[in-house]
């Protein structure tokens, strides 16, 4: 099937190519599922699935939902012969809290400073185009005040994100904070979101809640 798609993907060195796999890998060793993306070529996306009419970063797998997997020898597969994106689908081992590139940064440093310490840090990828990704406890819904913010993003069940060291046409997906060096844990989702409508507020976003004072979700404990 790849024989008959064009353009042609990307050309990776044998280094690049030897990197996307280990770190696919790294990700499934770590209990994170992993799905192999679409192949960059030129500006747009190629899977190999003929009439795929995606031309954006998307999962090479059909069924990627019930495909991905966190077994190392099977990652380690799906790059032996091309050049995947990495993607990880969220809702399973964690959710992502997606923000704007001007609360990124804000945010962040809000989080490194929370007095709940390591409670509330944990990994954080930039994509080339500056969307800053915050990985949390997966379950939690946004709170009201964040529900209808076009500033936010919450990728949940059936959802994925792209992972460094994945190529966008604008340059490489990377970590502000590596999974390394938040220990692989993950914070409590409410404790991140209470930091970004801090941050909100202080860009003076104006937001809404329809809950009373003494009603908002409290952090839950650790797993």
């Amino acid at each position: 099937m790849w024989g008959t798609v064009g353009p042609r993907v990307a050309r990776l060195s044998p280094l690049e190519r030897v990197r996307l796999r280990r770190v696919a890998v790294r990700y499934a060793v770590h209990g994170w599922e992993v799905t192999p993306g679409a192949c960059l070529a030129n500006r747009r996306f190629v899977c190999g699935r003929a009439g795929c009419p995606t031309v954006g970063c998307h999962p090479a797998l059909e069924n990627w939902e019930h495909g991905a997997s966190a077994d190392p020898a099977r990652v380690a597969t799906w790059w032996r012969s091309r050049p995947h994106g990495v993607l990880l689908p969220t809702g399973r081992s964690f959710d992502v809290l997606e923000v704007a590139a001007h609360l990124g940064r804000p945010v962040l440093d809000a989080v490194a400073s929370h007095p709940a310490g390591f409670g509330v840090r944990g990994p954080v990828l930039v994509t080339p185009t500056g969307r800053w990704m915050f990985l949390v406890r997966p379950g939690d819904p946004l709170r009201p005040e964040l529900g209808h913010c076009f500033h936010v993003i919450r990728h949940g069940v059936g959802s994925w994100i792209p992972a460094p060291p994945t190529r966008l046409p604008e340059g490489t997906v990377r970590w502000a904070v590596a999974p390394e060096q938040a220990r692989w844990q993950l914070p409590d989702s409410y404790l991140v979101q209470n930091a970004l409508i801090e941050a909100l507020r202080a860009a003076g976003v104006t937001l809404t809640s329809d809950l009373l004072p003494g009603q908002l979700p409290l952090p839950r404990r650790g797993r």
